[in-house]
């Protein structure tokens, strides 16, 4: 199997940024829906750019194109975490660096899966950062050799065995690191990490600047 990838996503704190990179993250994701928990104002969050040791990604939802290409471009991310019901040809406009939430609701569209594969990175998540759980059996029938990542729930406790039934491409977590709302724990972030690189196994990529590999995926 190869290396799991490892998402830390919902970060507000400069700091918490810095303890995910690291404990080992292979991407530290920010958030900037309005009106949400762990939202940033990009104007505010420009210490964004300066981060280095891990891939940065941005998180939004039905939010225009040109809004989300130019926070891309100030705050230097390297992924687009789509959580909405975006038109496909965004997927065109900003490349294969996309993480594009499927929905988990009772079954899964394998076959919806497989397109988005084939341009991004598929992201099974039966919520948007609260922490809702899925149910790994809607997850068993998965089609050999299908990428995607997994989000919803996720825990040091429990991650590794999601990992070793599941077999995700990444994993992603927000809650299930959290002492409170927005504010991230060190410890389990590191217990986090640990307990997936126990569950996984093999390798992607070796080096530490990963954020600035554009061929790293």
């Amino acid at each position: 199997m190869e290396r799991v990838l490892v998402k830390i996503c919902g970060l507000t704190r400069p700091e918490d940024a810095g303890a995910a990179i690291e404990a080992g993250a292979d991407l530290v994701g920010f958030v900037f829906v309005p009106g949400t928990p762990r939202a940033l104002d990009p104007a505010q969050a420009r210490w964004i750019r300066g981060l280095r040791g891990a891939a940065k990604a941005g998180v939004f939802r039905d939010q225009p194109l040109e809004l989300i290409v130019a926070i891309r471009r100030e705050l230097g991310l390297d992924w687009i975490q789509l959580h909405g019901s975006e038109p496909g040809w965004y997927l065109d406009r900003l490349g294969p660096h996309v993480l594009r939430r499927v929905p988990l609701a009772g079954t899964v569209d394998w076959r919806r899966v497989g397109e988005l594969a084939g341009r991004c990175l598929p992201l099974l998540d039966p919520g948007a950062g609260d922490g809702i759980a899925f149910d790994r059996a809607l997850l068993t029938d998965r089609p050999a050799g299908l990428r995607f990542g997994v989000a919803g729930g996720l825990r040091p406790e429990t991650v590794g065995e999601v990992i070793r039934q599941i077999q995700p491409a990444l994993v992603d977590v927000s809650s299930g690191v959290e002492r409170a709302p927005g504010l991230k724990d060190p410890a389990r972030i590191k217990a986090f990490v640990e307990a997936v690189r126990a569950a996984g196994s093999g390798a992607i990529q070796s080096g530490t600047d990963r954020g600035n590999d554009e061929s790293w995926t």
